[in-house]
């Protein structure tokens, strides 16, 4: 007799209802399914707990940015420009006056919504054609992993520049071209995980059961594959926040007056020596988030694995 069923005699017998059985069924799901077991390790891990702190803050403060912002954060005032990090503005303002504080409020939120919307793209993307091509192969197959190799030949932040570039300069091009610079990436993990996942035993019967192979591919076998494809996510927004930085930095991201750290960092570098804080809080911002995913993508991919949790 399985631990439900005890359960079920149990509360038969005491008499106590059905609001107490559903309650004790679902305090033992959530108690004993996959997913508690691995948020109680992640949860040990001291590297993924950091990460989740930074990476919350930061959340937490672009969600309340309007509430948390002293300033506008695009009002200008020559009066007080280039001013140190004081009691008027905490993190000191720009050349323009503005206060820096309320403008890295506001810039994180830019940033987030790039790393987290450019990887649903890649993701949109990258995990079908993946998928299907592991899952039939033959010249299917060759061609699709020929293209991929084409596009991995050009590094990531190139590829995303040469997409800027045929797009147009802007936040949402950005978004655009990191999301597709991140395709092969999903596209290759995916077909991995497909080529062993598609051999196992349960998708053979399905297949001999005459079950489409759209269904055995989303309900059999991607739901299989989902461990790889969250880790490289949690990397991948870290990569994609970095990417952007990187082409707001160069002027091919968010354009003046956006608050993104990116650009905050390229108009702060011409005062580096007299106003150091213009470079320093949005390097140290970026450094930061990028962090933060890291670590916690480091931990998700141990308690993600069954014989990391084993030991």
């Amino acid at each position: 007799m399985d631990t439900v069923e005890r359960m079920n005699n149990h509360y038969a017998g005491a008499g106590r209802g059905w609001p107490a059985l559903k309650y004790a069924q679902l305090r033992h799901w959530f108690g004993n399914s996959e997913w508690s077991q691995v948020a109680r390790h992640l949860l040990r891990n001291r590297g993924a707990v950091i990460g989740l702190v930074i990476i919350g803050t930061f959340v937490m403060a672009s969600v309340f940015a309007p509430y948390l912002a002293t300033h506008n954060p695009l009002e200008t005032s020559l009066t007080t420009r280039l001013m140190s990090p004081g009691s008027e503005h905490w993190l000191g303002s720009d050349e323009l006056g503005r206060d820096l504080y309320s403008r890295m409020l506001y810039g994180g939120r830019i940033s987030l919504n790039i790393g987290i919307i450019s990887v649903l793209i890649g993701v949109a993307i990258g995990v079908p054609i993946g998928a299907i091509s592991g899952y039939y192969g033959g010249k299917l197959d060759i061609i699709t992993q020929r293209f991929i190799d084409i596009m991995i030949a050009f590094p990531g932040i190139l590829l995303a520049i040469v997409v800027v570039a045929v797009l147009g300069v802007g936040v949402q091009n950005v978004m655009i071209a990191t999301g597709i610079a991140s395709v092969p990436v999903y596209a290759r993990l995916v077909r991995g995980s497909v080529l062993s996942v598609k051999e196992q035993s349960y998708v053979k019967a399905a297949r001999a059961a005459g079950i489409s192979d759209a269904a055995i591919i989303f309900r059999h076998v991607l739901p299989n594959c989902l461990a790889p494809i969250i880790v490289q996510s949690t990397f991948q927004i870290a990569t994609a926040i970095l990417w952007a930085a990187g082409l707001s930095f160069l002027g091919l991201g968010a354009q003046a007056p956006m608050p993104e750290w990116g650009r905050i960092l390229s108009q702060g570098r011409g005062f580096m020596r007299t106003a150091a804080h213009l470079t320093t809080f949005p390097g140290m911002a970026i450094l930061l988030m990028v962090l933060g995913f890291n670590l916690l993508g480091d931990g998700l991919r141990d308690a993600l694995d069954p014989k990391s949790r084993g030991r």
